[in-house]
């Protein structure tokens, strides 16, 4: 009989330890399997249903839910829920937009949100309301730090409270403090700013997202101490001082659904017959009251916040009004707003000067996706448009920089062709060392005098040290004009703006692959065209503070744009100029201006922004500026860098003694962006001095850098344990035991048979 007693165990105590010792071991292995396996599928199934319930609210591309859920500390929370909605109202000249930001806490906590946002460069923030329940709170402008202080000691207090801070003219923050478990609030900002116009074409753009920035390392400076008693140390300098106020969190496109669900409603009142009236980037719904208005609205409910808005009219007639008159009064004062278009230049007698035109093209990592082929696209085409006459250099730039040729050279074909596949052969990558390549193509090696020099400079524009930029080109324009053209769905149009205008050139925008022959026709007609020069203004009878102070020179099919503020509305105004080698001037009687509205915000913020110009331009000095900016900015009750808008519910309402949490809304990546060239693709695996350098990240701290909720990503349970050691060991012993159980029962049988 082969079965396994008691007895038998007995007579070998050894053995029968080991058969225990095995069991004991394979039993206990076996049952932190099971346990592991019912841990695993109990977590699989909590993660299945969280999984599943998060896919049921972040189907991709399903915008509208705006719902957000984020990974802490292993555990999926909901995020604050954020609804955008844009009414802007078009009245001749001006538009004024109200913004809408609907902050939802889904959660059981009492929340703060803050969420970094983009306005119109040229806007004039005037106006913060928040909405709770049924009360309506306004705001204040006050001193920045100012404030500041008030909204923290109201947050402190349990109050309900919103802050709007200018972070630069196109970044601004909302932050809105004790919003309770299910509550919503809504926080309205409105603001001024004028419609621009290029030709027979007016155009508005609604920025909706900003686009991550690169900021440059801070750069230290120190020298040794010696023994000569000098005193003499390190000193820190840091070229985005704010770069955490300006690097919100960004959503990986490729885990996340579109957040931050936005509606627009444009209600176009022109002032005369309209034409072509058309959205670039948005399908659009277009309905016509009558001949001189459009309401607009975007055909397919909310959009995500990840391109900008931007909307075109032409009037019916074959071409637009040539002058534009407007007047507000405001107070003891009026204030007036001026467009003129002078004549082209066509029929001028002079003969264009022979041109050297330096290109300049930005590869960062930024620039990847649609932008890459944007950028190269547009410059391929002006390389085709150069005469044989002209003279280029193409210099190409990310965190390091290739200048193709040592000097400018002949527009002939062998350079073309040869400047043509290097641009051919241009990728993304790195980071975005802006500077160095406007220093570099601002270097006139060959000071011609007689040839035009001109800077053709193509980015996104997508960096934090715009200043540095600004003052670069202060320092270096010499003869050179500065003509930015911005790329992508989302380009930084402050820097844009300014950098043309410190730099007496234009800008342009490129929004997609089809807008670049058109956009780069209009482009070339300005290069190819002498601008009007020596500008002034004169008023006959009223005493004028206007701003541009300094006209600057206009372009071809640009209109020169005049603010001023009048004592008295009587007389004309005259405006003088040379159109080539011509004289030309035109004269406006003051009598025939239009009702406009809002004109006295938008003289305060172009003289604000002509304080600004004076002070990168060390006309005048950094405390001078400041106090000539505070001093316009609370007169005319506008936000700038050094005032903000505050409102405060004066009851409170989170329980004391119960936490606020913060949390600070995430933004989409820009249409079209590369998610992977602009934070790296495996940034675990890449050595931090390397993604530093190369991951155009902004240099953003690891605590800043997207935290992605993916719906595909579930975090299993850590089960790992010793039980495989344990079951091995104990089949081991039990083998073990078997075979000396069986050695010793055939002893005495071995014994016996001999």
């Amino acid at each position: 009989m082969n079965t396994y007693d008691t007895a038998d165990s007995d007579e070998h105590p050894m053995l029968s330890r080991l058969i225990k010792l095995g069991l004991f071991l394979l039993a206990q292995g076996i049952a932190v399997m099971l346990v592991a396996f019912v841990a695993l599928l109990v977590s699989f199934g909590t993660s299945w249903s969280a999984t599943t319930e998060q896919a049921s609210l972040l189907q991709p591309g399903d915008a509208r839910s705006g719902t957000l859920l984020l990974k802490e500390d292993g555990a999926t929370t909901e995020a604050i829920r954020l609804g955008i909605d844009i009414d802007i109202t078009v009245s001749g000249p001006t538009l004024r937009t109200r913004v809408t930001q609907a902050f939802r806490n889904p959660t059981k906590d009492w929340v703060e949100a803050t969420y970094v946002y983009p306005l119109a460069t040229n806007g004039a923030v005037d106006t913060l309301k928040m909405v709770v329940g049924d009360r309506v709170i306004v705001g204040d402008i006050k001193e920045r730090q100012q404030a500041r202080v008030i909204y923290e000691q109201a947050r402190s207090a349990g109050q309900k409270a919103a802050l709007t801070e200018q972070e630069r003219p196109n970044i601004f923050t909302n932050s809105v403090a004790n919003i309770g478990p299910g509550e919503t609030v809504l926080v309205q900002i409105e603001y001024q700013e004028p419609v621009h116009q290029s030709g027979n074409e007016y155009s508005l753009r609604v920025p909706l997202v900003v686009a991550p920035r690169y900021n440059p390392a801070p750069i230290v400076q120190s020298v040794d101490f010696r023994n000569d008693g000098s005193g003499w140390g390190a000193a820190t300098s840091d070229p985005v001082p704010d770069r955490e106020r300006i690097s919100p969190t960004v959503l990986d496109p490729a885990r996340n659904a579109p957040a931050n669900p936005t509606s627009i409603t444009v209600r176009l009142k022109a002032g005369f017959a309209l034409g072509e009236v058309k959205s670039h980037h948005h399908s659009v719904k277009i309905e016509s009251p009558d001949n001189a208005t459009r309401i607009v609205t975007l055909a397919d409910g909310a959009v995500p916040a990840d391109r900008d808005f931007e909307l075109t009219w032409k009037p019916a007639a074959q071409k637009a009004p040539s002058v534009g008159l407007f007047r507000e009064h405001v107070g003891d004062a009026d204030y007036l707003l001026a467009f003129v278009t002078p004549p082209s230049a066509e029929q001028a007698t002079q003969k264009p000067l022979p041109r050297e035109v330096v290109f300049v093209i930005d590869n960062s990592g930024s620039m990847g996706g649609t932008s890459i082929v944007q950028a190269k696209a547009s410059l391929l085409y002006a390389l085709g448009r150069l005469q044989p006459a002209d003279r280029f250099n193409v210099i190409r730039f990310d965190d390091t920089m290739d200048v193709l040729f040592p000097a400018s050279v002949p527009a002939d074909a062998a350079h073309v062709g040869e400047a043509t596949s290097f641009v051919s052969a241009l990728q993304a990558r790195g980071g975005t060392e802006m500077v160095p390549a406007m220093r570099a193509a601002l270097t006139d090696k060959i000071g011609d005098t007689g040839m035009v020099r001109q800077v053709v400079f193509l980015t996104d524009g997508a960096i934090g040290n715009e200043q540095q930029l600004f003052e670069t080109i202060t320092a270096m324009r010499g003869r050179s004009r500065v003509f930015m053209v911005g790329i992508g769905s989302a380009p930084n149009t402050y820097l844009m703006t300014r950098a043309s205008e410190l730099g007496r050139g234009a800008f342009t925008h490129i929004g997609s692959v089809e807008q670049v022959e058109e956009r780069m026709r209009g482009l070339f007609a300005k290069l190819e065209n002498p601008a009007v020069t020596g500008l002034s203004a004169k008023f006959s009878e009223a005493t004028a503070d206007v701003t541009p102070a300094i006209i600057p020179d206009v372009y071809r099919d640009e209109p020169l744009v005049l603010a001023a503020r009048l004592d008295k509305l009587a007389g004309s105004l005259e405006i003088k100029g040379r159109v080539g080698d011509r004289p030309w001037s035109v004269t406006l009687p003051l009598q025939n201006a239009a009702e406009g509205k809002g004109l006295s915000k938008l003289w305060a913020r172009r003289k604000i922004g002509d304080a600004e110009v004076a002070r990168t331009m060390r006309e005048m000095t950094p405390e001078e500026a400041d106090k000539a900016i505070l001093a316009l900015a609370l007169d005319h009750q506008i936000v700038t860098r050094l005032t903000s808008l505050v409102a405060i519910d004066k009851t409170p309402s989170r329980p004391e003694g119960e936490p606020l949490k913060l949390s600070e809304l995430p933004i989409n990546l820009p249409a079209g962006w590369d998610f992977e060239k602009i934070f790296g693709e495996r940034p675990q695996l890449v050595p931090t001095q390397l993604r530093e350098r190369h991951a155009d990240a902004r240099n953003q701290p690891a605590a800043r850098r997207p935290t992605p909720a993916a719906p595909d990503a579930i975090r299993l349970p850590k089960t790992a344990t010793s039980a495989e050691l344990k079951m091995i060991g104990g089949l081991v012993l039990i083998v073990l035991a078997l075979i000396l159980f069986v050695f010793n029962r055939r002893q005495p049988l071995l014994t016996d048979a001999a």
